[in-house]
């Protein structure tokens, strides 16, 4: 059974890069929504025929839970993958779609927008990866899974998320594969 997924991405796309690009899953990615025009993960998205759509935060954050409600719908989602979406989803959101997302940190240690500067500041040897499904918290959802990644003696902000990344894409990839039986069962 193939399995819709909606991408929510805000950035350059590297990791619904990697999800475009993995033949193992039986998905198909129905949409990539943004909430940035200017996101890199749009002309990805359409280079690799995908439809995108881009709902940018206004003055009303109920106007826009709406949108956002109303886009996925409109595609009969089965899953939703947040790959770099900087926006806190609605409770009503996340209780109507299954969604997860990717977390460059092990969580529960250091939720939030700032997980990898988090890391380095509390002078961790390892960090890592996690992929988690979302919830009404910021990054309090279920864990799924997780993958470790050391913190090197020289590493900065930069390279440790770089690092993090690269792992960070396979581990996404797995995780969708491990969890779309869990979505056919429930079906």
């Amino acid at each position: 059974m193939t399995h819709r997924l909606v991408i929510v991405a805000s950035g350059n796309g590297s990791l619904a890069q990697a999800i475009f690009d993995a033949t193992e899953l039986d998905v198909d990615i129905v949409a990539v929504i943004s909430d940035r025009a200017d996101a890199l993960v749009l002309s990805r998205a359409q280079k690799a025929g995908i439809p995108t759509q881009v709902i940018p935060m206004g003055d009303s954050r109920q106007i826009w839970n709406g949108q956002m409600i109303s886009a996925v719908e409109q595609y009969s989602a089965d899953l939703v993958v947040s790959a770099g979406f900087m926006r806190i989803l609605p409770a009503e959101f996340v209780q109507r779609f299954p969604t997860i997302n990717s977390h460059p940190a092990l969580l529960p240690d250091f939720p939030g927008a700032h997980a990898v500067r988090d890391a380095l500041a509390a002078g961790v040897s390892i960090t890592g990866t996690t992929v988690h499904w979302v919830d009404a918290g910021v990054d309090t959802g279920p864990i799924i899974t997780q993958m470790e990644v050391p913190v090197l003696p020289n590493d900065d902000e930069a390279t440790l998320h770089e690092r993090i990344k690269k792992v960070e894409r396979g581990l996404i990839v797995a995780t969708i594969a491990l969890i779309l039986p869990t979505l056919e069962h429930n079906a």
